[in-house]
């Protein structure tokens, strides 16, 4: 198995969809350029886009109407299957062989188990049927193609502006950072991991502890942090690695519910709440990664399966032909110019009444 290495600068975090540089790999092309001749499919093909769960608003709110938008302009009488699983493996697993039942020729998977997922690709490949892991890979399976923003890259990008921001101000004597990592059973979480510790194992902050944070639920994350509050004292905690908006969020609200002063906390996927708390100041960063650019060059991706031809990839992870598009860090510094202006989320979203006077001091409106 083969795994890209990443290099992240501050030149990166300029475009939504820049240019990842990737050792032994060529660079991935603006959303734009994820199409590759607009080949169309087969007329009536059905293609399957079948997602994680519920946790996360984005895949309603993004990834599916991005893919079949996408999949609409590139083969106009191609039918697209949807189903979320609901974090549950077993549902999952009825949805593919439902999907391949239906005639899928094409399955485009988020996996809820990176794990389970293998002896799914190897049902349908051996069935004639193409498998696309999207947003999540599965390192034990060779897919026919894989698309996602770059996870690992992800992962060292909150953690180095973390420590920057921890470092501007003076970690305490015995002080120092606790990792809130993603599902145990999530390959792209895993990836994000590597990313982080790539960011924080040589910064001279130490690791206070760490947590993978089970079916990335908010209240686990919120939990394990609020037993670290009590086992080390918050004023020990200069900062929280937290590997999405909603562990992000649950970190905060266990420092709140403590009763003391919120720390430095990360996040990732750019969601309402984790902007808002960005805007509130109780969040220090997140990750725009707008779903709908993966979503697009997915069906792009099986458009170009069904045609016969291969998609246009950036390199390998774990073996497979992938694409990897690069995401962009936000803070309060650039959240309008990277979110509200560029049309990601609309001003009307984030300044509700809780927070129009924290908008207004942005000049977010």
């Amino acid at each position: 198995m083969t795994m890209p290495s990443k290099k992240w600068t501050g030149a990166l975090l300029a475009g939504a969809v820049a240019a990842l540089s990737l050792t032994g790999c060529t660079t991935s092309a603006s959303p734009e350029g994820s199409s590759s001749g607009g080949a169309s499919g087969p007329a009536g093909s059905t293609v399957a886009f079948l997602m994680p769960d519920t946790g996360s608003t984005r895949y309603e709110l993004h990834d599916r109407p991005g893919f079949e938008s996408k999949l609409k302009e590139l083969c106009p009488d191609c039918k697209p299957l949807y189903n979320n699983a609901d974090s549950s493996v077993d549902k999952q697993q009825q949805q593919f062989n439902s999907a391949i039942a239906q005639g899928a020729k094409v399955i485009v998977l988020d996996p809820v188990d990176s794990a389970a997922a293998v002896s799914l690709v190897n049902s349908a490949q051996s069935q004639g049927v193409k498998v696309i892991a999207y947003d999540r890979p599965i390192p034990d399976a060779k897919v026919d193609f894989y698309v996602s923003f770059d996870n690992e890259g992800i992962g060292k990008a909150i953690g180095d502006s973390l420590v920057k921001k921890v470092k501007e101000g003076s970690v305490p004597s015995g002080g120092g950072l606790l990792l809130v990592n993603g599902s145990p059973t999530d390959a792209a979480a895993g990836l994000i991991k590597k990313g982080v510790h790539e960011a924080v194992d040589s910064s001279g902050v130490s690791v206070l502890a760490e947590y993978d944070t089970i079916d990335w639920k908010p209240e686990n994350a919120q939990k394990w942090v609020a037993g670290q509050i009590s086992r080390f004292g918050a004023d020990k905690i200069a900062g929280v690695v937290a590997a999405n908006d909603g562990t992000g969020g649950g970190t905060i609200a266990a420092f709140k519910s403590a009763g003391g002063s919120v720390p430095p906390v990360s996040g990732n996927d750019a969601t309402v709440a984790g902007l808002q708390l960005i805007i509130a100041g109780d969040q220090y960063n997140t990750i725009s990664k707008p779903s709908e650019i993966v979503g697009g060059a997915a069906a792009q991706a099986a458009v170009d399966l069904l045609s016969g031809k291969a998609p246009e990839t950036t390199g390998d992870v774990f073996g497979s032909p992938t694409k990897l598009f690069t995401p962009t860090l936000v803070t309060q510094d650039n959240l309008k110019s990277e979110i509200v202006d560029k049309g990601i989320t609309p001003a009307s979203e984030l300044c509700t009444s809780e927070y129009a006077a924290a908008c207004a001091k942005l000049s977010i409106q």
